[in-house]
């Protein structure tokens, strides 16, 4: 059975400028980007990695899903609603990094993972050497991870330090 993550911008985008949406991807997974997350994404510069990947039809055809009322009412992003609406209603894991929206799935019962964990997921799998390596890449490009999360996450996960 695939199971289904339905993914936000903000991981498609910085794991786009590392060159590492294949992380997103997995043979027993299934992605699904809501309208309102390609709208968001789509709307970035042409040179914008995640763009050209979404035109080029990574994630497939973006999907389109009912708002759900109790998400609405989180006053979160319009991406974030509609990733968390449409995890909620199909009982899939929402892929996001927003904190506010991180906590409206889970007190709705989401299941929730963020890039960090999606970099921690695929070294578990093997598929990459150092999700460390990885982590880097991600700040050097802008991402906002502090040093102590980074250092606990890959310390209890997969036995890597971390050099700050």
């Amino acid at each position: 059975m695939k199971i289904i993550w339905v993914v936000n911008a903000s991981p498609l985008i910085s794991l786009g400028r590392i060159g590492r949406l294949d992380l997103l991807e997995a043979p027993d997974r299934i992605l699904n980007v809501p309208e309102a997350v390609a709208t968001e994404v789509l709307a970035g510069p042409a040179t914008d990695p995640a763009r050209q990947a979404l035109e080029a039809g990574f994630g497939g055809k973006p999907t389109t899903t009912a708002v759900d009322l109790r998400v609405v009412e989180w006053g979160i992003g319009a991406g974030e609603t509609a990733v968390v609406s449409q995890a909620l209603l199909a009982g899939s894991t929402a892929v996001l990094d927003d904190g506010r929206a991180r906590a409206a799935a889970s007190v709705l019962g989401v299941k929730v993972i963020g890039t960090l964990g999606v970099v921690l997921n695929a070294r578990l799998a093997r598929r990459i050497e150092s999700a460390a390596n990885v982590l880097r890449a991600l700040r050097d490009a802008g991402m906002r991870l502090d040093d102590a999360t980074i250092t606990s996450a890959l310390r209890r996960t997969v036995g890597e330090n971390w050099n700050a």
